[in-house]
């Protein structure tokens, strides 16, 4: 990623993050609308998970400039996440809807160039927890 690209996911985390519950809702209603088969890998509160969502990208989202630091943490999630039944395609579909959530949670400010940052990072982020999964599998 590039330095500009970097600021430009921090930057637009920061204001998602003044409306992060909402956000967090509309995150889990599009993932589940993309793949309802997904929404029994969760299991209690919620908004409790939609917290834990959001304070996890905002590591990610922080750590993007240290990715040697942050390599490990999110190693340890895609280890996590295969434990609960993730599969590579389920990927996708997180993708697109954290970039339509993003997108519905900042309007205009969502820009060609911010969208494409944030997939940058996404795809960073979920190539290394793909790897990490498929070590744990292997």
């Amino acid at each position: 990623m590039t330095l500009q690209q970097i600021a430009l996911v921090q930057e637009s985390w920061n204001r998602v993050l003044a409306l992060s519950d909402a956000a967090a809702q509309l995150f889990y209603a599009r993932l589940f609308a993309l793949d309802p088969s997904l929404a029994p890998m969760f299991h209690g509160d919620m908004r409790e998970q939609g917290r834990k969502l959001v304070a996890m990208i905002g590591v990610a989202v922080q750590g993007l400039a240290r990715i040697e630091t942050l390599a490990p943490v999110i190693e340890a999630l895609g280890r996590r996440h295969a434990g609960y039944g993730v599969r590579d395609h389920h990927y996708a579909t997180v993708a697109e809807a954290l970039l339509w959530t993003l997108e519905q949670a900042l309007g205009k400010a969502f820009t060609a160039e911010t969208k494409e940052a944030w997939t940058v990072a996404y795809g960073l982020l979920a190539t290394t927890m793909r790897g990490a999964a498929q070590a744990r599998a292997a």
